[in-house]
């Protein structure tokens, strides 16, 4: 499926809602790898940019990546006692809490205007993150010619991608840094690593693709050896220059210990240590609303030069991220 691409090299740059930029999913796609363009954060009149910007900078296939995530349960007091177990944090900058929040960010579910761009553009390949899109997404997408990949944590989701019609399994390990993939943020995680994934997967008959901790090529041929067609890795390119990683990520990176969290964005997400995820967030309102009172905090924190309340996602390999261009990291991880 994969070969499709004629990839140099069977190396994915992950889709990193905030820090992946088209300049990097170029870089890589030119050196012979799979960029992605992250469009879970983005309206569709946004991601058409993205898209048009990527295409101008590479004539290569690329990826773009949507979220599926189910809807929030929106519960007013939940919110608001969440609210008051930040108040200390915003006081912290002589800032109050916001008075309400808002789902931030649109699950591609219930996104018609994201549906009619992507059909209308044409993306070669087309991933889903939280879920997956509703048969008839998934049957007008099918339509365009896109390769299409959802993430899988475990055997259900795995079963339940390859039951649609998906082409590609993204077997996202427990190491992987930013937004577990979990379809269900409240079910048990068994928190299954990488490698053991990919070997648990692979006899569904879907090409499976090893994400999590893919760091070195060491890393990368392991992959390949427990039955990966290609491997993925976002936290291998964060101090790319073509990358959008802030300054205070890219710092944080050299600490190398992360942590998975709920308290910043209401579902599970592994990143750098740091004062946000020392805050329990077993109470946090649905992803994306927890999401909305992150940012105002991190915003007023910045504002004073604090830097510690920012969503530093990473994987378990943080500190092993080496600071050169895209390109140079697709070669370094080829198996």
């Amino acid at each position: 499926m994969l070969d499709r691409f004629d990839l140099r090299h069977k190396v994915i740059q992950a889709p990193m809602a905030g820090v992946s930029t088209p300049e990097l999913a170029a870089a890589v796609c030119d050196c012979g790898g799979l960029g992605s363009v992250a469009l879970g954060a983005l309206d569709a009149d946004g991601a058409r940019r993205a898209i048009d910007r990527t295409r101008a900078l590479t004539a290569r296939p690329f990826a773009v990546n949507l979220f599926c995530h189910a809807p929030a349960r929106r519960d007013p007091a939940r919110e608001a006692a969440w609210l008051e177990r930040l108040r200390p944090h915003f006081a912290r900058f002589d800032r109050e809490p916001p008075q309400r929040l808002s789902e931030i960010y649109d699950s591609f579910r219930m996104n018609d205007a994201m549906l009619a761009m992507l059909i209308d553009a044409r993306p070669a390949a087309i991933s889903f993150h939280f879920g997956l899109p509703s048969p008839e997404q998934i049957a007008a997408l099918r339509e365009t010619g896109a390769m299409l990949l959802a993430s899988a944590t475990n055997m259900g989701e795995a079963r339940q991608i390859a039951q649609t019609g998906i082409d590609v399994i993204v077997a996202q390990g427990w190491q992987a840094g930013g937004h577990r993939g979990v379809f269900d943020p409240d079910a048990h995680d068994a928190q299954a690593e990488t490698l053991a994934l990919v070997k648990d997967i692979a006899p569904l008959g879907l090409p499976v693709i090893a994400a999590g901790g893919i760091m070195t090529q060491d890393d990368a041929r392991a992959a390949m050896a427990a039955g990966a067609a290609a491997v993925q890795s976002g936290t291998a390119f964060l101090l790319a220059p073509e990358a959008g990683t802030p300054a205070a990520h890219r710092a944080a990176l050299t600490r190398g210990r992360t942590i998975m969290t709920r308290a910043i964005s209401g579902r599970p997400a592994r990143g750098v240590q740091n004062l946000f995820t020392a805050i329990d967030g077993g109470d946090a309102p649905d992803y994306p609303v927890a999401y909305d009172a992150a940012k105002a905090l991190n915003k007023a924190a910045l504002a004073m030069g604090e830097t510690g309340y920012g969503a530093f996602w990473a994987g378990t390999g943080a500190a092993q991220a080496v600071a050169r261009p895209a390109a140079e990291t697709v070669a370094a991880l080829s198996p």
